[in-house]
């Protein structure tokens, strides 16, 4: 046990050192602020994310009740479950021609070109200088920054989302939505246009559209979009062969959101032999939808080219090191009965959910433990129960082996409970916790020793 504390010490501090101010493989995967409309792009074997970033309105700082946001922060992951936050890269009031009130500075993407990053990014321009919103560009020797933005805008580009694709032959492509979704070539400097704006051909005619994302598999390109068929965004696709359209209308990747956020945005990459999706949900703030998350999951194909429908998930992607704390809500299965999920603190919902057990055998799943080839003697369990309770701990499945039994003694207080682990198999294993009898217990996380 002295060698395994030792272990978890010298991961802390490595973590401290390394900036990872998340270290979560759930969804949403970055919760020390609202995140949206999160372009996904892999660099040097590491996956960087470039979202927009949700902050909240008040007055004299944007408009009250609506989207607000001033700059953009850049995470960064090489396993997808330990990210690092490397701060402000682009900031509303540090760019010549944005307008420093407006608040609107939407969904960015960054592309790599010949050792150099081009970090795209739409705002409004100031007075005098134009209406609406442009979409100016930033450049850094390093994904993470520090960026340096240009004096002036793309020519010619008034809109929001822009979106970059290089093809095999190295010629570059912007994309953006302004009521429709336009395309143009980009000259080999990345910063002007080569061709005219032209409308993509082939996407629905009814309906906002905006948020466009292509990438390329086994010659089909891949045109995404978040599109409102009825109330609110649902992300869609169509196909084609030629980044410039026309394409084909084909389905749907994921579906409007169940509790009602009116907005999603997407982006799609491959990393280490498995496609993902990032997107965005209201997860840290429920009742109000204009401050979002980002989230990732799974993506796969069908064997004729066409993309299965994703199913949003709290659990998310990559495996949980059984020596973290792990956050046991973030469920990817749960009983029918006796048990949920809330916030912790409702006025402070960064601070995260707990698991709620009311009924005798309610249960909850965590997927994919990485016990590795240690030997661990406890496991310890951040719980509060006004009631008192006993937990049991299973592997693989609701029924699987009890590998622990945790009492959790009655009283408000949230508690940090140790009981002795047996029977634990190396490997990867599904955690499962239940309740083994009546009461009422709330969950933390838990987290093996």
């Amino acid at each position: 046990m002295k060698a395994c504390k030792s272990y978890l010490i010298l991961l802390l501090l490595a973590l401290i050192f390394s900036g990872a101010v998340n270290t979560f493989a759930q969804n949403p995967f970055i919760i020390n602020q609202f995140s949206a409309d999160p372009t996904a792009r892999v660099f040097n074997g590491r996956v960087y994310v470039f979202p927009s970033h949700d902050i909240l309105a008040k007055p004299g700082r944007g408009r009250v009740g609506w989207f607000c946001m001033e700059d953009y922060h850049v995470f960064s992951s090489s396993n997808l479950t330990d990210w690092t936050d490397h701060g402000i890269v682009v900031s509303q009031n540090k760019v010549n021609w944005v307008d420093s009130t407006s608040y609107s500075m939407w969904a960015p993407d960054c592309i790599e070109k010949n050792g150099k990053f081009y970090f795209y990014f739409p705002a409004s321009m100031k007075a005098g200088l134009g209406r609406g919103s442009a979409i100016g560009v930033a450049i850094a020797d390093n994904p993470a920054g520090s960026y340096t933005p240009q004096a002036e805008p793309i020519k010619n580009v008034h809109g929001i989302d822009p979106n970059l694709f290089i093809d095999k032959d190295g010629q570059a492509y912007l994309y953006w939505a302004m009521g429709k979704i336009y395309v143009a070539k980009l000259k080999e400097n990345m910063l002007e246009l080569a061709s005219d704006p032209q409308v993509v051909e082939g996407l629905p005619e009814v309906g906002l559209k905006e948020g466009p994302f292509l990438f390329e598999q086994n010659g089909i390109y891949y045109m995404t979009y978040p599109h409102v068929q009825n109330k609110t965004e649902r992300l869609e696709y169509a196909t084609g062969d030629n980044p410039m359209g026309p394409f084909k209308i084909i389905g749907v990747i994921m579906d409007e959101s169940p509790t009602g956020c009116w907005t999603n945005h997407q982006s799609i990459i491959k990393f280490k032999d498995q496609w993902y999706l990032f997107y965005h949900h209201n997860d840290l703030s429920p009742k109000f939808d204009k401050n979002r998350s980002v989230r990732v999951d799974s993506l796969f194909f069908n064997t004729d080219g066409t993309i299965r429908k994703v199913i949003p998930t709290l659990r998310g992607v990559a495996l949980t090191d059984a020596f973290k704390k792990i956050e046991i809500d973030r469920y990817s299965r749960i009983s029918d009965k006796g048990a949920s999920i809330a916030f912790i603190d409702t006025l402070n919902t960064f601070e995260g959910w707990k698991i709620i057990l009311d009924s005798p055998n309610a249960w909850v799943q965590y997927n994919a433990v990485d016990f590795g080839n240690r030997k661990f003697n406890t496991i310890q369990v951040k719980a509060s129960s006004k009631t008192g309770g006993i937990l049991k701990i299973r592997l693989d499945k609701p029924d699987g082996p009890v590998i622990a039994e945790v009492k959790i003694s009655g009283g408000a207080e949230w508690n940090a409970v140790e009981a002795r682990v047996s029977k634990l198999k190396p490997g990867i294993h599904n955690l499962i916790v239940s309740l083994k009898k009546s009461g009422n217990i709330e969950l933390d996380w838990v987290r093996f020793e």
